[in-house]
């Protein structure tokens, strides 16, 4: 057989392969699953919502604390005219599920309305509701600062937001060398300053500590406590740092084909996902084998799939 009826054929093989590929994709997915996975973000989110109104009325609005955003707005501006917070949570609240929809999607906009909504009428139910005595401003930033983030994490794992402030960020990081993370701070700050002038500048001193507490509280809701890691590894020895740790962490190894940019010399990469809690002993193992060895190491926020499961360390 010749080489070009070789090919011929290879490609005769891989079209029926993706003919039938594109078959699989065409599938329907099962609509039993689907209704779950409606149900378990609708559920998240009414949880998350509900510790955010709880966070709010029992812990932080009864000492004059407020959180950053639409949200510390709406605190301060329900302070100054007397109607309930869930009033100006709602309607400050619609401009941006508007952009929303516009700019991210109908899901996320679907589910930020419905987490506002139940924010709302949580913060109704619970306005004469409080844990702490007022005059407990420390207290109040501490715990409401942790529940409040543990609320907006739940809610942001399930896909939606209970603060427009992100998407506006977004909007304007597109247009200005400002990133993501920057605007929010800038605008923030400029919020928890300004509630020195409703509530008093201790109180937004407590303030920025509730809002420090509540953002510390949303990575961890969100990357989890046992946070990912991803590790490359370039060495010699491959081979054996790999089968050390299958053997020795417990965990599934990947091997990928590289190049040296400088020599050109094809190299092995090794390519692992571990926890936080087992990096020093990756770090050992790859020590014993090979002192030389490149380790690169980063932060993952989420890893599913493929066989992330781990056997025994030992």
């Amino acid at each position: 057989m010749s080489v070009v009826s070789k090919e011929v054929q290879n490609l005769s093989e891989i079209t029926d392969v993706t003919g039938e590929l594109t078959k699989i994709s065409k599938i329907p997915a099962n609509p039993k699953n689907k209704v779950k996975r409606l149900f378990q973000r609708a559920a998240m989110i009414v949880v998350g919502a509900a510790l955010m109104a709880v966070g709010l009325e029992i812990f932080l609005v009864p000492n004059g604390v407020i959180d950053g955003g639409v949200t510390g707005i709406s605190i301060m501006a329900s302070k100054i005219t007397g109607y309930p917070l869930g009033i100006f949570l709602t309607l400050l609240n619609l401009p941006f599920l508007l952009i929303g929809y516009k700019q991210i999607g109908k899901t996320f906009a679907l589910s930020t309305l419905f987490g506002i909504v139940v924010m709302s009428i949580g913060t109704a139910l619970l306005h004469n509701v409080s844990a702490l005595t007022p005059g407990e401003p420390l207290l109040g930033a501490i715990f409401g600062g942790v529940i409040l983030g543990v609320g907006v994490g739940l809610v942001i794992r399930s896909g939606g937001s209970l603060d427009g402030t992100e998407i506006v960020a977004i909007l304007v990081s597109e247009k200005t060398p400002f990133s993501v993370g920057e605007i929010v701070l800038f605008v923030n700050i400029f919020i928890l300053g300004s509630a020195g002038f409703v509530f008093g500048w201790p109180n937004a001193l407590y303030s920025m500590i509730a809002y420090y507490i509540a953002m510390k509280m949303i990575d961890i809701t969100i990357e989890g406590l046992d946070q990912s890691k991803s590790v490359w590894i370039i060495s010699e020895k491959y081979r054996d740092i790999g089968d050390a740790l299958t053997d020795r962490l417990g965990r599934g190894v990947t091997y990928l084909e590289g190049e040296g940019g400088f020599t050109g010399e094809s190299k092995k990469v090794i390519f692992v996902v571990i926890t936080r809690l087992e990096e020093a002993k990756l770090k050992s193992i790859v020590e014993d084998w090979d002192p030389h060895a490149f380790v690169a190491i980063g932060n993952i926020h989420d890893v599913k799939g493929g066989r992330f499961k781990k056997k025994g360390i030992h």
